[in-house]
């Protein structure tokens, strides 16, 4: 092997080898970079924890992402206009490209993206419960766009600070994509809302359905999420499931009332004493038993994963050769 010796005049020494910094030095490195609150970078060591943290939140939210299409991608063949029609196709194509950027910031962490869809392929990986539940009308497509991606802003905007340099700056993108897919949403409920009877009806409906459950988007009670704590130490998750939920609840409470809905919870009110809307009780059972595969959904829609993949493959394959062959046309050109 080549060393820096080789570059030395003649007859002057090569320096002594510099020992590696042991793991307690990088481990007091990477503490004292946590507390300048510096960003972390791919080639920067960091603890093995961190890492797997950061791959398992990094991929699943992007199998969320890829997932998160079949929902809505169901209506585009049915929207009501072709305004309504290629607004959902524009929106569809926008989670597909979140998915490539957070799939691209792990693999930065050393994780291929095969590694990752065989995991989401085989159920080994999870994404998020709320994709696991059916679109029935026009409606929960508005719904969607206006709590759950509004659910999904609110917990996201805290990632663009995120201590791991390449998933912070793929948030920046995602965030502003998806405050336009929100707002798309809640126009699409507005027009509803000014319309028929039945349409009302459709609308309050499809609240009716999503609220709870985009409660449990931000996850379990901090008391129960043992996790949290630690990626809140490191800088990976900024803000606790319960703060992100409260603040959720309190931004969405007066949208409702301007779109003239009801949200569906008998014990959501304002409390004066902590300037905070006060909210009803979870349903966490019906959340973990659709976490651990058995939503209503949850077979159909890694089905319709599986076989998107599959059917794709001669795409993938042919891809690769064309690479193949532009990379040895090169190499000839070069020669």
């Amino acid at each position: 092997m080549y060393t820096q010796a080789l570059d030395l005049p003649d007859g002057q020494a090569a320096p002594a080898a510099r020992a590696a910094p042991s793991d307690s030095a990088l481990q007091s490195h990477f503490d004292a970079k946590m507390e300048r609150d510096e960003k972390v970078e791919p080639r920067d060591w960091m603890p093995d924890h961190y890492r797997k943290t950061l791959v398992r939140q990094i991929s699943q939210h992007a199998h969320s992402e890829i997932v998160g299409m079949l929902p809505e991608g169901n209506w585009i063949s049915r929207a009501p206009s072709l305004k309504r029609k290629a607004i959902l196709i524009a929106k569809v194509q926008d989670e597909g490209g979140h998915g490539l950027y957070l799939y691209s910031a792990a693999e930065t962490l050393g994780t291929s993206r095969d590694q990752m869809l065989h995991a989401l392929h085989t159920g080994k990986a999870k994404y998020s419960s709320i994709f696991n539940y059916p679109t029935l009308t026009w409606a929960d497509v508005g719904v969607i766009g206006w709590l759950v991606d509004g659910a999904a802003i609110m917990n996201q905007i805290p990632l663009c600070r995120c201590s791991y340099g390449p998933y912070a700056r793929a948030m920046v993108r995602i965030c502003k994509e998806e405050s336009f897919h929100q707002r798309q949403g809640y126009e699409s409920l507005l027009v509803m809302m000014q319309g028929t009877d039945a349409q009302k009806a459709m609308v309050q409906d499809a609240v009716n359905r999503w609220w709870w459950k985009c409660l449990a988007m931000f996850g379990p009670p901090d008391a129960d999420s043992p996790n949290s704590a630690q990626s809140q130490r490191w800088g990976i998750k900024r803000i606790s499931n319960d703060d992100l939920r409260q603040s959720f609840i309190d931004a969405t409470v007066p949208q409702a009332q301007v779109l003239g809905v009801t949200l569906p919870d008998p014990d959501l009110k304002w409390n004066e004493a902590r300037q905070h809307y006060d909210h009803g009780a979870i349903d966490w059972d019906e959340f973990w038993s659709t976490v651990n595969g058995n939503g209503p959904c949850n077979k159909e829609r890694l089905a319709t994963r599986v076989a998107a993949w599959e059917e794709g493959a001669w795409v993938r394959e042919a891809a690769l050769a064309h690479a193949r062959k532009q990379q040895a046309r090169a190499l000839k050109e070069a020669a």
